[in-house]
């Protein structure tokens, strides 16, 4: 009986993702200039414009673009998010933004799982020592871990993407995760696109490192905290059966 070879079955699988990687390898060079700032500032009433003649259009084309942006990890996700913002104001400009990045983090996520997912998540399942037991901390609060991972801001976004799928985490936590746990950030970075009419008005450019001011920051952090709440409850349950 003639069976297909597993190498090649094995490719199979990793081409989702391989194709993810080069495309954010090849976009990190030739797309940089067409989706930045500047270019927002360039085309802003011809954006303007083309959203009052054609506002489902604009809705629908802008979530696509958002979703082939992070979904191929290409420069210009932060720019995405303004820009819509800028068109669509905080609201809904922040559920579209929400629901774009949630969509294309989900396609990286099944790419990663598809390649390498499963044969990394039972290599580890199977490991032993230090290697499995944060697999298995990380499997007893994967809830408040995926929320914490969205939450940090210092944890880039490809790589709340890509943890989940090799950690085996399923595909309906990592959506809700996912959609939930950005909207903080989301939020903040739409209010700031919803300004930026006054921000090209006065040749400026907005302030991305909002963000990490205190007034913002610190209900982020309050979230985390509130996120890694159950995480301590577990910690010191054990202690005291101990």
């Amino acid at each position: 009986m003639t069976q297909t070879p597993e190498p090649a079955a094995g490719w199979t699988k990793r081409l989702p993702l391989l194709v993810i990687l080069a495309a954010a390898a090849i976009g990190a060079f030739t797309l940089r200039d067409y989706l930045s700032f500047q270019a927002l500032a360039d085309n802003r009433e011809a954006l303007i414009a083309f959203r009052d003649a054609n506002y489902l259009a604009t809705v629908l084309v802008f979530i696509a673009a958002y979703v082939v942006i992070v979904a191929f990890s290409l420069p210009g996700a932060t720019i995405a998010t303004l820009t819509g913002g800028f068109l669509f104001a905080t609201f809904p400009g922040a559920l579209f933004n929400v629901t774009a990045a949630t969509i294309g983090a989900t396609a990286i996520f099944l790419a990663a799982r598809m390649g390498f997912g499963e044969k990394l998540g039972a290599k580890l399942e199977s490991s032993e020592g230090p290697i499995k037991a944060i697999k298995d901390g990380i499997d007893e609060n994967q809830w408040s871990m995926l929320f914490l991972i969205r939450l940090v801001p210092a944890v880039p976004f490809f790589v709340a993407n890509l943890l989940p799928a090799f950690l085996e985490v399923p595909l309906r936590r990592f959506v809700i995760s996912t959609f939930f746990g950005i909207i903080p950030g989301a939020v903040v970075y739409t209010s700031v696109g919803a300004g930026l009419g006054e921000v090209f008005a006065a040749g400026e450019t907005p302030n991305l490192g909002i963000i990490f001011e205190p007034h913002v920051l610190l209900p982020i952090l309050g979230l985390c905290l509130l996120a890694a709440l159950p995480i301590a409850i577990k910690a010191l349950r054990g202690k005291s059966e101990l």
